[in-house]
């Protein structure tokens, strides 16, 4: 008997530290709730691989707050074998599946044009099947009349830009002028952009990160070796459709990818202070070297590099610190103060094309 109970602990998968739950917890910010957003997924109503329970599914799993299935208008592969006259029906399936559970269905749809306008994805709108018109003008004057936010899917795709360079033309910006475009994607699928971070900044568009999955989530982003998909974090002011849509409207947002952290200086700021805690600040008896105990309260990981004018004892210059845990780092102040100051740069957190987050704590000793 104890050799079979040994066996059935064996055989049990235990969390490291610091490694996450599949379920994706962030910390609320500012006042704000914290909503996990992925924009951009597919079904088999276009050129996805799977049915819309699927999508449901994968979401509750990975914690998500909102979903929204936006399939092509123009490219229908499977019509031969699926056919669909209204292109609202992924959308109308999905929500029925969602009812259940605690999760938002955003009806959505990717106008699929060549560059430029290049792809892009209308979201909160009511009727799919009014915005597949010959101009794309128009499909996106149609879909704002629905009143949807719309934003630009994969700008660095080298399929359309084969040197993956973002290049905003003349019609985007009449576009971002005629409030006909909102956002853009900085992350889709295993792809990240500093040019659209920088574009982003320029043209005061809302940074958005989407899986743009086809297949399965699980396959795509190695969900069982401790992966997840690229997600939106919407900082938004109730858990609601309307209050999702303002969030996105005003720019409240932040993308994560890989271990990226991606997004407006403040929002991005705001983030990271909810996530990191300072817990203790104490010297080791009557040495000068104080010990510093930093606490991560998100899944993201942060890779913290030292610009203070104190030596660490226990690290070098650079932190990890892994989610979901704590690091000590022992600072050597040369004497023992009453508070000090520690200064980083955050390598993992991007606020602008190859710029970081600065993080400066002033720290009162206990």
């Amino acid at each position: 008997m104890k050799n079979v109970v040994a066996i059935l602990l064996i055989s049990i998968p235990l969390l490291c530290v610091g490694q996450r739950e599949r379920k994706i917890n962030f910390p609320d910010v500012d006042g704000y709730q914290t909503l996990k957003a992925d924009l951009h997924i597919h079904t088999v109503f276009s050129d996805g691989s799977v049915w819309p329970d699927i999508r449901i599914q994968e979401a509750i799993k990975d914690g998500l707050d909102a979903i929204s299935l936006t399939e092509h208008l123009e490219y229908q592969p499977h019509l031969e074998d699926i056919p669909h006259p209204d292109r609202n029906r992924s959308y109308i399936i999905a929500e029925e599946l969602a009812k259940p559970h605690d999760l938002m269905v955003i009806h959505g749809a990717e106008i699929t044009r060549d560059l430029p306008p290049g792809h892009s994805n209308a979201i909160f709108i009511t009727d799919a099947n009014a915005l597949d018109v010959e101009e794309p003008v128009r499909a996106f004057e149609i879909a704002r009349s629905q009143g949807a936010f719309i934003f630009w899917n994969h700008p660095n795709w080298i399929n359309q830009k084969e040197d993956g360079k973002v290049l905003v033309t003349e019609l985007h910006k009449q576009l971002i002028e005629k409030d006909l475009l909102h956002g853009l994607e900085v992350v889709n699928d295993i792809t990240y952009s500093d040019d659209a971070l920088e574009i982003a900044n320029t043209h005061n568009l809302t940074v958005i990160g989407t899986s743009d999955i086809h297949g399965l989530v699980d396959y795509q982003f190695e969900i069982a070796e401790g992966g997840h998909r690229p997600i939106t974090l919407v900082f938004a002011n109730e858990r609601t459709k309307e209050s999702l849509k303002q969030a996105l409207f005003d720019g409240r947002t932040v993308t994560w990818f890989n271990e990226l952290l991606i997004g407006k200086q403040k929002h991005l700021q705001s983030l990271v202070d909810a996530s990191l805690d300072i817990t203790n600040v104490s010297y080791i008896g009557p040495s000068s070297v104080a010990i510093v105990r930093i606490q991560n309260n998100s899944d993201a990981s942060f890779i913290l590099q030292n610009k203070s004018e104190y030596d660490f004892q226990s690290h070098s210059d650079v932190l990890h610190i892994a989610p979901q845990s704590s690091v000590d780092v022992h600072v050597m102040t040369l004497e023992q103060l009453s508070d000090f100051g520690l200064s980083f740069e955050c390598l993992n957190c991007l606020i602008d094309k190859r710029k970081h987050l600065m993080l400066d704590w002033k720290l009162n000793v206990e």
